[in-house]
């Protein structure tokens, strides 16, 4: 395909596709999804050869959250029967932390739910970043603790934070539909001031809420202009006791797709397999290997991952190798750029090369219901987590 070559070209440019040649990414069709992944896979090779990076989630503090983000399982009026505790300890968050490195993972990703931390909220979660650090030499530590005030993100640096997450989700347009007590806005701008105090910035997204072709182009847009260093991809997990519980509009192929579109608008970027990749890939998600270099390896925040060791199985049976500590994630040309390792590449246009008949759309799966295994183990738990 014209399309496929044009885009590879882009890529190993780090030139920005056309809005029309995202979308027509999404609009392929399955006969030609193999077609997609080799050529997405050229640029994800280019920039990160074969290596995977691991990433561990600890849930600092679950549930009870007074937001309304309509796919969230700890929302505000979620009957979601998630585990719901208060925060950990810095020491039982280290404990926690550690089961993900001995996996090896070479991230920590520290969540807590709620708006936005307290300053005394940043306080302990400084006091459990050093703990982790004085504990795993080596190992990245990501904070995500919801909307910043000014000043916090330069206190979590100097506590020895090395990135911050804060997804926009879904589009600017759609934003409303999803949630109500933020605004889009609101996420931009904790994105922008972690870019500002020196932190590496993570933000993505959520596919699979009900959006369209247009929403998803327009968030991986802004995503780009943005500029993080690491971008998420999340799969909807329908949690049943939340507004989008009925929300099964995900195929395996169609994940696969908007991944595809997601590298190559960002091409030399950490794309990240996040949640629900087990729910809605199943079976292909050996072949997301080829579109993301980095995963979430166990369980998630409030829902079960596949076993952390399938997890290792899965990227040695495919041919990819773990990421190292004592290698860097991102292309030279992005880690030089500040001494966190943030920067952008450059943008450009192409024409459109599509098929002459118009590609058939995607088809929502049925409700895969046993699929969505609640966390009960791990972090806030007596039970040995999964890593």
């Amino acid at each position: 395909m014209d399309l496929l070559n044009t885009l590879v070209d882009k890529g190993l440019r780090r030139e920005l596709p056309t809005r029309e040649e995202a979308l027509a990414v999404l609009a392929t069709s399955d006969d030609e999804l193999l077609d997609v992944v080799a050529a997405a896979g050229k640029v994800r090779r280019q920039w990160f050869g074969r290596r995977v990076k691991l990433n561990y989630l600890v849930n600092l503090k679950s549930g009870l959250c007074p937001e309304d983000c309509s796919y969230c399982s700890q929302r505000l009026g979620s009957k979601a029967e998630i585990l719901k505790y208060t925060w950990l300890k810095p020491e039982e968050a280290s404990k926690a932390a550690a089961a993900g490195v001995a996996g090896g993972a070479k991230r920590v990703c520290l969540v807590a739910s709620g708006r936005g931390p307290t300053d005394r909220d940043v306080d302990r979660v400084s006091k459990t970043i050093e703990a982790i650090k004085e504990e795993n030499e080596g190992v990245e530590v990501c904070a995500c603790l919801g909307l910043l005030s000014d000043g916090q993100a330069e206190r979590l640096r100097s506590a020895g934070a090395d990135a911050y997450n804060h997804n926009l989700n879904t589009s600017e347009g759609t934003y409303g539909e999803i949630t109500t007590t933020h605004t889009y806005a609101d996420r931009v701008d904790t994105v922008q001031k972690a870019h500002a105090a020196g932190l590496s910035a993570c933000s993505g997204l959520i596919a699979g809420m009900g959006e369209s072709d247009e929403d998803l182009v327009d968030v991986v847009y802004a995503l780009r202009e943005l500029d993080p260093d690491s971008v998420p991809v999340n799969f909807l997990i329908p949690f049943e006791g939340t507004p989008l519980a009925k929300e099964w509009n995900l195929t395996p192929q169609r994940a696969l797709r908007i991944l595809a579109m997601v590298r190559f608008v960002c091409p030399d970027v950490e794309v990240r397999l996040a949640g629900g990749r087990e729910v809605h890939l199943r079976t292909l998600q050996p072949l997301a290997l080829h579109l993301a270099n980095s995963i979430f390896l166990g369980d998630y925040l409030t829902s079960e991952g596949q076993a952390g060791k399938a997890d290792l199985e899965m990227i040695a049976d495919a041919g990819f190798e773990v990421e190292g500590t004592d290698t860097t994630t991102l292309p030279e040309h992005r880690a030089d750029a500040t001494s966190c390792g943030t920067g952008g590449g450059g943008c450009g246009s192409g024409s459109v090369c599509g098929s002459e008949e118009p590609a058939p759309a995607a088809t929502a799966e049925q409700a895969r219901t046993d699929l969505v295994a609640v966390r009960r183990r791990g972090a806030g738990t007596d039970l040995a987590p999964n890593a």
